[in-house]
């Protein structure tokens, strides 16, 4: 009995799911517009999850926790996406964690 040896996974879609950075000190200003920049993020993908890479933010606090909660929302909206954190860093996820917004940073 022979085998034949197939070339890597089939039906695999290798590319990574579409990702938003955020970095620095947000304001409420920027809330609205990271909000924006990841609506038009999602309409170019359809995939279920976005990744959201929030290492670079300097300084967490409620404004963080609030945009973060709000492009959770965005996401959400858009057809049941999920937004999935990156590089949290131990200081917002004590923040996360102490409004019940844990879960985000699945």
């Amino acid at each position: 009995m022979s085998f034949r040896r197939t070339g890597g996974l089939p039906h695999m879609d290798a590319s990574p799911p579409p990702a938003l950075v955020v970095s620095g000190h947000l304001t409420r200003e920027a809330v609205r517009h990271l909000c924006a920049d990841l609506e038009a993020l999602l309409s170019t993908s359809d995939t279920p999850v976005v990744d959201c890479d929030v290492r670079a933010i300097a300084h967490p606090d409620l404004t963080t926790v609030e945009a973060i909660a709000r492009l959770a929302l965005t996401a959400r909206r858009a057809n049941g996406r999920r937004l999935r954190l990156r590089g949290t860093p131990p200081g917002l996820r004590a923040l996360l964690e102490l409004v019940g917004l844990g879960e985000v940073t699945f």
